[in-house]
């Protein structure tokens, strides 16, 4: 297991904390059939945590799938300090959703939905959502990027603020390898390349473009110098021609930008 795992904390006290894992790849699977007692190499905690809104401000949690796990903490902090907070959790099926109870105990009203109808409400997390978003003066979501899209436009649409935290796949967790870059829109306007370990994972909802999420956008700060030219008719290095005498010195060539594919290992 040459990279390390991020994974959200879903708990703490008594000097523990805990997180949830869904055994999918090799990676979580190994993590998740290790017994009491086995030792794990662990660092953090990294990133940016969900920021807390001013007092009295009514809140909204979205969790998809596992991710809802990312939301107790957050949810029982909020009701500590006399924050009304109302959550809405989904997954596919019911086999898939996470932490029900533990947001049930701090949250009213409640909501629980599943893709196939087999737990709760049948449909999609935005249904309730739409009709709580109204009433709530900060929105918090963690889950898959699709839902986050979604949940974030509601919010953004009623005039809500909302933050959430992103699923990028993270190698370093420390922000050099920048694999788990995202388009940010920044105070200034502008869109850079966010790193989510290091300015994440927790964004604000309207600056992040979710739409060109594992793109190259033209207009990203410094996405020129990303961009790798190379004319789509270009003929291979050893086969390359002596370059013609150009009528205009200083003359160039337009550079056709290539965007990463977003896949990581």
């Amino acid at each position: 297991m040459l990279l390390r795992r991020s994974i959200a904390i879903a708990g703490v006290g008594d000097g523990r904390f805990s997180v949830v894992v869904s055994a999918r790849a090799a990676g979580s699977t190994w993590l998740a059939g290790l017994r009491p007692g086995d030792e794990v190499d662990v660092v953090g905690p990294l990133g940016r945590p969900f920021p807390l809104p001013p007092p009295g401000t009514p809140t909204l949690l979205v969790g998809g799938g596992y991710g809802a796990a990312a939301l107790v903490g957050l949810g029982g902090l909020l009701r500590s300090r006399g924050h009304e907070v109302a959550a809405v959790v989904g997954a596919g099926d019911a086999a898939r959703l996470c932490s029900v109870e533990d947001l049930a105990a701090v949250a009213a009203p409640f909501v629980v939905t599943t893709d196939d109808g087999s737990a709760g409400r049948p449909g999609r997390v935005t249904g309730p959502v739409a009709d709580l978003v109204s009433g709530a003066g900060a929105v918090y979501a963690c889950g898959p990027m699709p839902m986050l899209a979604a949940v974030a436009r509601l919010a953004t649409d009623r005039g809500v603020p909302s933050w959430v935290a992103v699923e990028e796949s993270m190698a370093c967790g420390v922000g050099v390898c920048m694999t788990c870059v995202l388009p940010v829109v920044g105070a200034d306007g502008r869109s850079r390349f966010a790193r989510s370990c290091v300015e994440g994972p927790v964004f604000a909802g309207d600056r992040v473009r979710f739409a060109d999420v594992g793109t190259l956008p033209p207009d990203l700060v410094g996405a020129d110098a990303m961009a790798l030219p190379h004319p789509p008719d270009a003929p291979a290095l050893d086969e390359a021609p002596e370059p013609e005498p150009s009528a205009e010195p200083g003359a160039d060539t337009a550079a056709h930008p290539t965007a990463p594919t977003g896949e990581t290992p």
